[in-house]
């Protein structure tokens, strides 16, 4: 296989399963691609392989690509895949590691369960974001896998969020922000806000107010062929755009227009896992003494 090696920091912990993933690679013979920066905390033999620019895209031809880290570290590699189709491995040295689904722990197990083939892959939905003003780095890869949310910059006033749904007006949000969450980031940043959960096969988008001031406003799932249309005004003069983990400074009044993004992502997902086990294990779901078995 050609297998690509993602790692977004340099910790001790993080380098030391890089190392251990790479030798496991090599051990078993196949050709590796690294991120550039993962290559200097690497032994001189280790040169050998051919590096790739973590601001590019990874060539087509990759079979897989590992990232190395948390959720952050895989959400940070979308950009690398875009839609090529190109299936992702997380391997979790982090804390909660809801998207990775190979764990530290067992990574020796685990990764001779991914080459027995005994996995399966994830498809995930991504929303596409454009706005009425050009943004460079947006209008470079305007796409999210968790989400899109909008809150304040340099203020404590609450903003006005504007927002229709195919044309027709929804309400005027007022609140610190709006998350607009698809069905994998509806455990994230969404969840911490009182949203709902959405399996990864839910066709639906999330609206989820950040602390709203109108106490009757409740999240709302729409479809997800659904057209997202918001204008936001403040006090300030701008506000934050955040792509998962990318932050951007939009100026007030811009439009922005949120839909599903015309291509999915793939991740891995090893067998003896699934998505009800990953509530219960890391959201402590249903958790209850009266429960045990």
């Amino acid at each position: 296989m050609n297998i690509a090696v993602f790692c977004a920091f340099d910790t001790p912990a993080t380098i030391e399963f890089a190392k251990a993933t790479i030798g496991y690679l090599e051990e078993k013979g196949h050709r590796l691609t690294l991120d550039g920066r993962l290559t200097e905390h690497l032994p001189a033999e280790a040169q050998k392989y051919s590096a790739f620019d973590a601001n590019a895209t990874l060539e087509p031809d990759h079979d897989f690509l590992f990232t190395i880290g948390g959720d952050g570290t895989l959400l940070r590699s979308i950009p690398f895949v875009k839609d090529t189709e190109t299936p992702i491995l997380g391997i979790n040295t982090g804390r909660l590691g809801f998207l990775t689904s190979l764990q530290k722990e067992s990574l020796n197990e685990a990764l001779d369960k991914f080459f027995d083939e005994k996995f399966k892959l994830v498809k995930r939905a991504l929303l596409a974001v454009e706005l009425s003003a050009p943004s460079t780095e947006i209008d470079q890869f305007g796409y999210a896998l968790n989400e899109i949310s909008i809150n304040r910059k340099n203020t404590t006033a609450m903003l006005s969020i504007a927002t229709q749904i195919d044309k027709e007006f929804l309400t005027t949000y007022w609140a610190d922000g709006l998350i607009i969450a698809t069905p994998t980031g509806s455990t994230g940043y969404s969840l911490s806000s009182g949203g709902p959960i959405l399996t990864p096969e839910t066709e639906g988008i999330v609206l989820n107010p950040i602390a709203p001031h109108n106490l009757n406003i409740r999240p709302l799932v729409v479809p997800d062929k659904a057209e997202i249309e918001i204008s936001v005004d403040g006090r300030g003069e701008d506000h934050l755009l955040s792509l998962d983990s990318r932050i951007f400074t939009i100026e007030n009044d811009t439009q922005i227009h949120i839909r599903k993004a015309p291509f999915s992502v793939f991740t891995v997902e090893l067998e003896g896992d699934n998505y009800f086990k990953t509530l219960r294990d890391k959201l402590f779901w249903g958790y209850d003494a009266r429960n045990r078995q």
